[in-house]
């Protein structure tokens, strides 16, 4: 999910004009200058960023968007300065451009999660790619910026999904956990599961069209900052990794090293 004014000075330059007397010269008194009017405001102090390996991260993660509750949601984050990362689908993405402008803009990270959300694992490769590329076209025209991380439909990935990942230079991004906002719809019981499952270096999957979870959020992001989690982007989470293109993590369970 970096701006800064310099600060200038107007200094004022007084010229003190001698005046000969009529008959001794005097040495006359200096007019002291004026104190210099500082006019643009203070250089806003640059924000430090997290480094996950000194303090607890996790990583809260929306799919499926933008959806219509996603200003709500953003507002929410700003509020209290968390970052998460929202795996897009094209098909909102075109609908709700604005939303992925801001996203961008507030620092928040935007993934890839297909354009009409099929199971890859069902598709041949050419429709994969048809998926994920118009994506990255929906995604650049709203934002001008490029989606570095891709996230299946429903979390499916197998060799043919990971060989057409690598193509595009991305690593697939899976979960370590639910909310399962999706099922239970319940601002209470979304809560209770996250809770549960957050730990450190965590990413929980969420979604932004589940109106329950954006009203979670507030007291949600409250508990988990006072637990000690600075809300990060899966970047920031995945960075110790070294993940290469086509890479799954977490990897899925019968996948190798």
């Amino acid at each position: 999910m970096s701006r800064q004014t310099s600060s200038l000075l107007a200094i004022a330059v007084v010229t003190v004009a001698l005046t000969p007397g009529p008959a001794l010269a005097r040495t006359p008194t200096p007019t002291p200058a004026p104190k210099p009017a500082v006019t643009a405001k203070k250089t806003a102090a640059k924000k430090t960023p997290v480094d996950c390996e000194q303090v607890k991260c996790l990583a809260l993660t929306f799919d499926d968007g933008p959806g219509k509750y996603a200003g709500t949601l953003l507002d929410t984050l700003k509020k209290y300065d968390a970052k998460a990362t929202f795996f897009l689908e094209g098909q909102y993405v075109k609908a709700r451009p604005a939303y992925v402008k801001r996203m961008v803009k507030e620092g928040h990270e935007v993934g890839n999660h297909s354009y009409t959300h099929p199971d890859f694992t069902k598709l041949e490769p050419a429709a994969i790619r048809n998926e994920i590329q118009k994506t990255q076209d929906a995604v650049k025209q709203a934002a001008g910026v490029e989606p570095k991380l891709l996230r299946p439909p429903y979390g499916l990935a197998d060799i043919q999904v990971s060989d057409v990942a690598a193509e595009f230079g991305m690593p697939i991004i899976i979960w370590t956990a639910g909310s399962r906002d999706w099922d239970t719809k319940n601002v209470d019981a979304i809560k209770k599961q996250t809770l549960a499952v957050a730990q450190q270096d965590g990413i929980i999957l969420m979604h932004d069209w589940v109106k329950q979870t954006v009203d979670a959020m507030p007291s949600l992001i409250k508990t988990l900052q006072g637990k000690g989690y600075h809300l990060v982007t899966v970047s920031d989470i995945v960075k110790r990794q070294n993940l290469q293109p086509g890479d799954a993590f977490p990897l899925p369970e019968g996948w190798e090293n």
